[in-house]
């Protein structure tokens, strides 16, 4: 006889879990319910549609309802949602949302694919319409809509993830004044805080105001009638429309009812074969667990990226196939305006949380070869092991090529290298997409000179603390005089530029434990090595150089009388 597969859910899991069966399995039934009125649509890009570059609706709707069913033999029912689970009669209850009639459908495999939900606080005028989330198509065209009939011309985004820098980026370029709202000291918390400083440096220039650390109290009216965002200090934001981009939490009820196991992270505990506790039901996608591949453990990826590869995985299993889910390495990617923010693995702060001991470096090679126009930096954080050498993550922060380095860093996680192996890989190279040593091969270099002892770096967080600390640092700036007075200088830093390093190396006392920094980490390493084999027992690298330090540098007045270049500056 043929097995009878339902699945609860379309978009990206439910659909993917749909056509690997029918691959699979050309006799099973199949019948997929989906509460919405299509079955998959590109729900990461909506807020280009809003913006404008995409400039068609219909380019979003990846699956043509009647096309799919058609090629893959599928009953779909649209505007049905499947409301409970009958474990032990192998049935589920389903309503018709059109009809609001109800009625039963037995099944011999089950996948849930219920998604997720917008977060929506429960805090006073949430439900006010001027705000809106975006999480589904009927979310986009209500917003398409407000903004078409009501021509706002200032806005409030609630987050600084994903969705809320995507749409901070839309709203700007809709013309609107932007204020982002985050609970957090930082944008993108994917991000460790220092790399975050880059994205935000870039929202302030693009003329996004941003208001971190400030939880949101309440939406309301103002005075004057118009809409107001009020935050945890009590400042009060007018504004014209508002987004909530706080986030997405998994959609369980369906599950938790029928006595399926929710695991800690709040998603449907499933295995490495998408089988949840109960016998004959699979969960794939935004409602269910993930297992990360750096720790081991579950972990909560409301990704598209995770919800096709799990919904393959239950399709291919319900129909008796053993194809397993290996994990994954977080990997996260998003545009800011010009800039491009992504990371893969661990950041340090999980590292740290983790247990890992993790050894951090930074590096700031050109996107592609220098002599060819139009190359910039990137900005790379690498994770390191420092027991092992094995890489953890990586995070990468720049305008062009950033998901060609990501896309690396993450295959090389998956196949469990240690961060100088990343030097043997053969990448491609030509003047206009890389230069011949890429920047993921600098990434193995600096892990290659890091292990052999022959490279000791500070993390700029520690420079900072001992700097404050008033700890009895020698501080040396190796760059030209001309950088140093136009960005400014490290508190206390001694001027020695690194021509001049060996002459007058007789200045430093080498029993004294210094740090050499310049602009990027290169010209410094270089001179710790040449201070290193001349006698100076402890000499350490500001790693990444100034272009790494979140911090503010000291501008220089050369026109003090006393020529202290310091005199009347601030750290």
């Amino acid at each position: 006889m043929s097995l009878k597969i339902v699945i609860a859910g379309g978009v990206a899991a439910g659909t993917s879990a749909a056509a690997k069966a029918r691959r699979c399995d050309e006799h099973a039934e199949i019948v997929l319910f989906e509460q919405g009125s299509s079955i998959s649509y590109a729900t990461c890009g909506m807020p280009y549609y809003l913006n404008g570059v995409i400039k068609e609706r219909e380019s979003l709707l990846v699956v043509k309802p009647d096309s799919f069913a058609q090629r893959f033999n599928i009953r779909l029912c649209l505007r049905h949602r499947v409301e409970a689970i009958h474990s032990e009669e192998q049935e589920v209850r389903v309503r018709d949302l059109s009809t609001n009639r109800t009625f039963r459908e037995r099944y011999d495999r089950l996948i849930l694919c219920t998604g997720s939900r917008a977060v929506v606080p429960p805090l006073p005028g949430v439900e006010l319409p001027f705000v809106f989330s975006l999480k589904s198509l009927d979310d986009m065209d209500q917003i398409f809509s407000f903004m078409a009939e009501k021509s706002p011309r200032r806005s409030a985004v609630i987050g600084g993830g994903l969705i809320g820098v995507e749409m901070a980026e839309c709203l700007r370029e809709r013309g609107l004044e932007v204020t982002l709202v985050e609970m957090m000291e930082q944008v993108l918390p994917f991000l460790d805080w220092d790399m975050a400083q880059l994205i935000q440096a870039h929202l302030d220039e693009k003329g996004v105001r941003l208001l971190l650390g400030q939880p949101l109290k309440s939406i309301g009216y103002g005075a004057g009638g118009d809409g107001e965002v009020i935050i945890g200090s009590g400042f009060r934001v007018p504004c014209d429309m508002v987004i909530l981009a706080i986030g997405v939490r998994p959609d369980v009820e369906l599950a938790r009812r029928a006595g399926v196991d929710i695991g800690p992270t709040g998603a449907v505990s499933v295995d490495d074969e998408t089988r949840t506790s109960l016998p004959h039901i699979f969960a794939a996608g935004d409602c269910a667990e993930a297992m990360h591949l750096i720790t081991g453990k579950t972990a909560y990826m409301p990704m598209a990226t995770v919800a096709n590869k799990q919904g393959r995985a239950a399709g291919a299993n319900a129909v008796g196939r053993h194809l397993k889910v290996q994990g994954f390495c977080g990997t996260v990617i998003v545009k800011s305006f010009e800039m491009t923010a992504a990371r893969t693995g661990l950041n340090q702060r999980e590292a740290l949380r983790e247990g890992m001991d993790p050894l951090v470096h930074y590096i700031h090679p050109g996107d592609h070869a220098g002599y060819y126009p139009g190359s910039h930096p990137l900005h790379i954080k690498i994770i390191t092991c420092r027991r092992t050498g094995h890489l953890l993550g990586a995070q990468v922060v720049g305008r062009k090529g950033v998901d060609k380095r990501i896309d690396v860093f993450a295959a090389a996680l998956y196949n469990r290298m240690k961060t100088e192996d990343l030097i043997h890989l053969d990448l491609a190279y030509a003047p206009p997409y890389a230069p011949a040593r890429d920047a993921v091969l600098v990434a193995g270099a600096t892990g290659q000179t890091l292990f052999s002892g022959d490279w000791r770096p500070i993390l700029p967080a520690e420079l900072y603390e001992r700097i404050h600390g008033n700890d009895q640092l020698c501080i040396v700036d190796v760059r030209q005089p001309k950088e140093c007075r136009e960005e400014g200088i490290i508190p206390g830093a001694i001027e020695i530029p690194l021509p001049d390093l060996r002459e007058r190396i007789g200045e430093l006392d080498p029993d004294r434990e210094t740090v050499v920094y310049c602009r990027q980490g290169v010209r410094a390493y270089i001179a710790t090595r040449i201070m290193s084999q001349r006698g100076f027992r402890d000499v350490k690298n500001l790693t990444g150089g100034v272009l790494s330090w979140p911090y503010e540098l000291v501008k220089q007045n050369r026109s003090e009388p006393d020529g202290d270049p310091l005199k009347g500056c601030e750290s």
